[in-house]
């Protein structure tokens, strides 16, 4: 038979799965010998049943009498009986903290009888009555779903009846005179009076808890925290004690360490006669911690000892909350406590330091996302800013600037001296002048992994997409939003970790965290100036980090495009380039050219000259990177992107015709036959169309320019005495022979080259990209002609999903993620179910063919704290992420190298 019901004496803090964490640690405190008000916790699998089946299990019931009895037993009273009536809270508590989002119910066992008996006990006439009024309250709102608002206007009326703006100037019998009105709200609204019998209150309290976990605010909170949604809630049933029994009593929140800074010392809320939900609200002003040691200097003792042993049991910050009956020090919860990004590296550090943790386990106190936050730059808090629309938060961050609407407004700006933020309906590649240009960029259109927020991440612009508020009108140069029309005199400033966007110029600090990751310690420490908790926060970032690069298996490489990318990415940290997107270089004042070798006539001496013409180019732009990246690994992803970006629009070309037609104009037969070719190539489905291996194999001279060119640019850098390491990587391979086809021409080329500049050119390699399907459950196959397998998460994503990156994020995304399809976005983390099977699955057949093939990740995933887990325990070599990404991927993956230690 299934056990639901657990003593608190019965427990301890590894049972957070079956008890949840605040029963877990109410049993551990219990087993540590600590003064914990005797009670029970109902189990999640108990929730798990109830949500199941829309009923208690069977059994539950008579678990709950004994174990009720046996607390009854312990404190000598009955549940609601006699004069010192038993009182009982009804609270929630998840595995993993949902601050707010679940009910509680308190005072449960008080009725029309109960509450005399309390009056007696307590010698107060008005907190007896006052505690009745707060259970009708509560139950009322959360038990039975009534609506709230009658009991605050309630109380809010007699308040203004009597004068008086607070609750505590209300007398005990203004009290009693709520009491009756709740219940007849309570009967008004349920055609049934508040039950009475003490049993039923706590057993209706425990099923209002259970529903509490499908609440809509309690789902939005799972998905943003992404806690799964089948975990379920326990109940604790936990006997009250009271802080509001006069002078000698009191309640408070404290914690054994300072959550904000990290700093040790006693720091903590404290309320004399007062109930918890007083600390909470904030009806009172708090005392410091410290004056409870003035009030009561015992139980402040005795708190500060319990304080140390906690720290020390737990080994971290605890987050503690206490009640003082009549002198009498009670603990009520206690947890790891949630703290911020930078006390979160200094405590790690610090117990380090004090010898309470070792350093494996320092990095797992700290994570990725942590460091991202202290990363960015940020809108001073303490300004005012006004709020005009919200978006997608694309890439982290704060910027300020100009509003501009193309490339040539922002470099404008840029030479101008002049800060500036690009808002486009949308991005292009085209783009990319004016995203480097600018502070940050502003769609109006798009997702979290939309062009925009790929190529912002991977500059380190701040960037939030996809906001639908903004009707933008480039031509025009106007952003209309919410009745008022912007232009370019308007300045503007983005949040992109919160998609909020504010009018005006706001204050903006850079973090002197990335001045150190990006050009170290002792420039970090400069910028710090005399500034001595950002020295010591920077400190202890290098600590982790440092040792986050010793103990890791997986190498990290970034994805860059240019030389200044290529530079960022080696001051972050990078061990070299995963990913190379030649599109880039094809696009711009280049475009035309490729453009004509696409629509001229294969072998004709216009095609050969626009290849002539692209090399020369192509060898500059790798002789630039490749000299840049010295002695560490280059991988170049041959020209990838869908046929149509490089033709002419085709419905602007038949408008163009047909309105020459209609006017009776000639028509160039020249044009004419461009026109018919467009038509001809047109796809219906670009990205599952003509890219990739197809239009190397489709126009033969493309990617053997590109090989050249590369070669060329190496054998060149090795006679002037360098060591580049390129490596050719072919995409969207979907069988072996189309590989075999581009490795037999690339190896000749190899040899050519070599044997021209008489260099040996023999450790260029050649490899595949994985981003379909068939690919991965081919790779066996695929490995005999590849050196190495990159695996194209973003495409695989797509292909494995059937969506359209750019179209489906900012379209059905949210209902998919609000009917809980997917927790998170599967282009954001990695679907480890679907895509990650593909990705083991790839590992082990190219592993089964090659045991040594190198292999790795350039999608948006290799950036992606969760992913980059998922790789090292998949059998990875390295990671590639945008350069910004790098010194997260080296936390992250220290961090997965010591879980798997652990596991």
């Amino acid at each position: 038979m299934v056990k639901y019901v657990y003593d608190f004496s019965e427990g301890n803090k590894s049972m957070k799965d079956l008890l949840g964490g605040k029963g877990a640690n109410l049993a551990e405190m219990t087993r540590l010998g600590l003064p914990v008000p005797p009670g029970f916790t109902i189990s999640t699998e108990a929730c798990r049943a109830y949500l199941k089946d829309g009923s208690v299990p069977d059994t539950l019931e008579t678990e709950v009498t004994a174990a009720l009895r046996s607390v009854e037993d312990t404190m000598g009273r009955q549940l609601g009986a006699g004069d010192d009536p038993l009182l009982v809270s009804v609270r929630s508590g998840a595995k993993f903290s949902m601050p707010g989002m679940m009910e509680t119910v308190l005072n449960i066992g008080l009725n029309d009888e109960s509450v005399e008996g309390l009056t007696k006990v307590s010698g107060s006439e008005r907190f007896a009555w006052d505690s009745y009024r707060r259970l009708i309250q509560m139950f009322g709102k959360t038990v039975l779903d009534i609506d709230g608002d009658l009991f605050s206007d309630a109380l809010d009326s007699l308040k203004k009846e009597r004068g008086v703006e607070a609750d505590v100037d209300l007398t005990a019998e203004d009290m009693r005179t709520l009491v009756d009105t709740f219940k007849k709200i309570v009967r008004d609204a349920t055609g049934e009076d508040f039950p009475q019998d003490p049993r039923t209150q706590m057993d209706m309290a425990t099923e209002a808890v259970f529903r509490s976990w499908n609440t809509e605010r309690a789902r939005i909170y799972r998905r943003r925290e992404r806690i799964p949604d089948d975990l379920g809630t326990a109940v604790n049933i936990c006997t009250m004690v009271f802080g509001n029994m006069g002078d000698t009593s009191g309640t408070g929140v404290c914690f054994t360490r300072d959550p904000s800074t990290g700093h040790s010392g006693v720091y903590g809320d404290y309320l004399p006669n007062a109930q918890g939900e007083d600390v909470v609200a904030g009806i009172r002003n708090t005392l410091q911690l410290s004056a409870l040691e003035e009030r009561d200097p015992k139980s402040y003792q005795e708190l500060r000892a319990i304080m140390r042993k906690l720290e020390t049991h737990y080994r971290d910050l605890c987050d503690i909350e206490f009640t003082i009956e009549r002198g009498k020090l009670w603990m009520l919860q206690t947890r790891v406590g949630k703290r911020t990004a930078a006390a979160a590296f200094r405590v790690a550090t610090q117990l380090v330091d004090e010898k309470m943790i070792t350093r494996d386990e320092a990095l797992g106190r700290v994570t990725g996302d942590q460091l991202t936050q202290l990363m960015f730059p940020q809108f001073d808090a303490s300004a005012q800013k006004e709020l005009i629309a919200r978006g997608m938060p694309a890439s982290p961050g704060a910027a300020v600037g100009k509003i501009v609407f193309d490339n040539a407004q922002a470099e404008a700006a840029a030479r101008d001296g002049v800060k500036c933020v690009l808002v486009r309906r949308e991005t292009n590649p085209d783009d990319l002048p004016g995203m480097v240009a600018a502070e940050g960029v502003l769609t109006a259109r798009g997702g979290k992994t939309s062009h925009a927020a790929v190529v912002a991440r991977g500059m380190g612009k701040t960037a939030v997409v996809g906001a639908d508020a903004l009707d933008i009108d480039a031509a025009a140069g106007t952003v209309k939003v919410d009745g008022r029309v912007l232009t370019s005199e308007d300045t503007i400033g983005i949040d992109g970790s919160t998609g909020e966007i504010f009018l005006g110029d706001v204050p903006v600090s850079d973090s002197p965290v990335t001045t150190y990751l990006s050009h170290g310690l002792e420039a970090g420490l400069e910028v710090a100036g005399d500034d001595a908790d950002m020295r010591e926060l920077i400190a202890a970032v290098d600590r982790i980090l440092v040792h986050a690069d010793e103990v890791r298996r997986l190498h990290v490489r970034a994805n860059a495009d240019t030389p200044e990318d290529s530079r960022r990415a080696l001051e972050f940290g990078a061990e070299g380039i995963g990913l190379c997107r030649t599109e880039h270089m094809f696009l711009g004042d280049r475009r035309p050219l490729v453009e004509r070798a696409i629509l001229s006539e294969a072998g004709s001496k216009d095609r050969q000259d626009a290849f002539d013409e692209l090399e020369k180019l192509q060898k500059q732009d790798f002789l630039e990177m490749l000299e840049v990246m010295d002695d560490k690994s280059m991988t170049v992803r041959l020209i990838d992107p869908p046929l149509h970006e490089f033709l002419p629009d085709l419905t602007s070309m038949e408008i163009k015709f047909a309105v020459a037609k209609a006017k009776g104009e000639t028509i160039d037969p020249a044009d004419e036959k461009m026109l018919a070719t467009v038509r001809r190539m047109h796809e219906d489905n670009p990205m599952l169309g003509l890219r990739g291996v197809r239009l190397g194999i489709y126009l033969p001279g493309l990617f053997e320019l590109q090989i050249r060119a590369l070669c060329e640019a190496a054998a060149e850098l090795v006679a002037r005495g360098l060591h580049p390491h390129p490596e050719v990587m072919v995409p969207l391979v979907a069988s072996e022979r189309e590989l075999q086809l581009i490795r037999e021409s690339a190896e000749e080329i190899i040899a050519a080259v070599s044997k021209d500049k008489n260099v040996d050119l023999s450790g260029v390699t050649i490899g595949a990209m994985i981003e379909l399907p068939r690919a991965a459950m081919t790779a066996e196959d695929l490995a005999h002609a590849a050196d190495f397998f990159s695996f194209g998460t973003n495409d695989l994503t797509q292909t494995a999903w059937g969506f359209s990156r750019d179209d489906v994020e900012g379209v059905f995304f949210p209902e998919y993620i609000d009917a809980g399809i997917f927790g998170v976005s599967p282009f954001e983390t990695i679907d480890q179910h679907g895509v990650g099977a593909l990705v083991r699955e790839g590992v082990e057949r190219a592993r089964s063919t090659k045991p040594e093939i190198k292999l790795g990740v350039c999608g948006e995933h290799g950036g992606d704290p969760a992913s980059i887990h998922f790789f090292s325990k998949v059998g990875l070599n390295y990671v590639s992420c945008s350069p910004f990404r790098v010194p997260v991927a080296r936390l992250e993956a220290g961090r997965a190298a010591v879980a798997s230690e652990e596991n």
